[in-house]
């Protein structure tokens, strides 16, 4: 009669024999595989010896490379420039990525700093489109498109923000040390320049709304100083207000002295009779006193013979006075008004020049580019390392998969597969090779 083992006693027993049966699956696999390695090592060794010294050939005829770094830290956003660099951004970019670059200074409007903006402006087309003119980079990078040339320019370029202080880091690299240090001052350049150059803040357009009124009042005062200068010239009239008060004080003091010189004359009269050398003197230097008096006051007739008013009295008599000075006060008027207004935006246009510089966003360099002194690659040695490692797994595998290629049976779907496809491959080459030698 046989006993059977309960079923809580043999489950574990079961586990263990399965356990065991896969450790040493696992180890005769691993032993295997060592055993392959080992009986292929010349092979490992050769591969791994060609890639070494053609690797190391290889990396000796790489160029140097130099890092110039510089460090920036973009003002702070205002409404002002916020909007002009969002402007900016559309003008500045290329044209497959304009759009984005402008949604990106849209959603950038309310930010604290603007680093992200400024960062866009240094990857633009316009900034790349300068420095491949200013530095020949087509002929620099052996490259026939523009395209390409700045896509390698981006890929030599390196811009970076810190999130926390928000200086923007612009490392360039390039293989002679003095063109990596003036490409990454062009980068501060051509970011200043473009900044100043489509500035569009209101501070701008006021300054130029300004200079234009200001070259037209400048015009109008001019001709206005003109018209007043003729019209002095022509009528003598240098101040009307002051003309009138001279001449009312000289028409007094002639009419006083006419009144003074009649006294005398009737006195002499009286004592000497008419003809007597004093009473002629004092009636002719009567006449000449009433004939001043009455030039003065625009009453005198010009006699056939005798020289022109306006030669021999320069001044304007008392009469013409008033005529004069309506048209002479409307042209003092007019230059005095063309004269405060010109003054008045003087003033402001000084001021509006003064805003417009404030307004400008001007980034800070913090670290200027230097000459680099030691060069940042290529690293030779661990390229070497790189290349022999791998080309020593790649052999691996390739005699793992050898392994298991040749375990499959020839009567396997994977191999006639691979037998049919390999075949149809040959007899297509053989076909392509006897058209060619037709």
């Amino acid at each position: 009669m046989q006993i059977t083992a309960p079923d809580h006693l043999s489950r574990p027993q079961v586990q263990i024999e399965h356990h065991t049966r896969s450790s040493v699956s696992e180890d005769a696999g691993w032993i295997a595989n060592a055993t392959l390695f080992w009986n292929h090592r010349r092979t490992l060794l050769r591969v791994a010896g060609a890639v070494f010294v053609l690797s190391v050939i290889l990396v000796l005829l790489l160029p140097k490379e130099y890092d110039s770094s510089t460090r920036i830290m973009p003002p702070e956003s205002g409404g002002n420039s916020a909007a002009m660099l969002a402007a900016l951004l559309g003008k500045g970019s290329s044209v497959g990525s304009s759009s984005g670059l402008a949604s990106l200074a849209g959603s950038l409007l309310g930010a604290k700093n603007n680093g992200a903006l400024f960062i866009a402006l240094l990857h633009s087309g316009t900034i790349s489109g300068h420095l491949i003119d200013r530095f020949n980079l087509q002929h620099v990078y052996h490259k026939r498109y523009r395209e390409t040339t700045a896509k390698r320019l981006a890929h030599l370029t390196k811009i970076t923000e810190d999130t926390k202080s928000g200086v923007i880091t612009i490392t360039v690299t390039d293989e002679k040390r003095e063109r990596a240090r003036d490409l990454a001052q062009a980068y501060l350049d051509e970011l200043n320049s473009l900044v100043s150059r489509v500035n569009t803040s209101s501070a701008h357009r006021e300054r130029e709304f300004i200079e234009q009124r200001l070259s037209t009042v400048q015009a109008e005062l001019q001709r206005a100083q003109i018209e007043l200068s003729n019209y002095s010239s022509i009528n003598t009239t240098i101040d009307i207000k002051e003309q009138t008060r001279a001449t009312v004080d000289a028409g007094a003091k002639l009419e006083g002295q006419l009144i003074a010189s009649e006294s005398e004359l009737d006195s002499l009269r009286q004592i000497y009779g008419d003809q007597n050398v004093r009473v002629r003197a004092a009636q002719a230097r009567n006449s000449l006193l009433r004939s001043e008096l009455q030039r003065a006051n625009g009453q005198s007739a010009q006699q056939p013979g005798e020289i022109a008013d306006d030669e021999t009295h320069p001044y304007p008599a008392l009469r013409q006075l008033p005529r004069l000075a309506v048209q002479w006060a409307n042209l003092y008027r007019n230059v005095r008004i063309h004269e405060t207004v010109f003054d008045l935006l003087s003033e402001e246009y000084e001021t509006a020049r003064i805003e417009e510089v404030k307004s400008i966003p001007t980034v800070s360099v913090i670290d200027s580019p230097g000459l680099p002194e030691r060069k940042s690659g290529p690293h030779r040695v661990l390229i070497v390392l790189a290349a022999t490692v791998i080309s020593i797994i790649l052999t691996a595998l390739s005699l793992l998969i050898k392994r298991f290629w040749l375990a499959i049976d020839q009567l396997d779907s994977r191999r006639v597969l691979a037998a049919d496809i390999q075949a149809a491959l040959r007899n297509r080459w053989a076909w392509i090779s006897s058209r060619v030698t037709q």
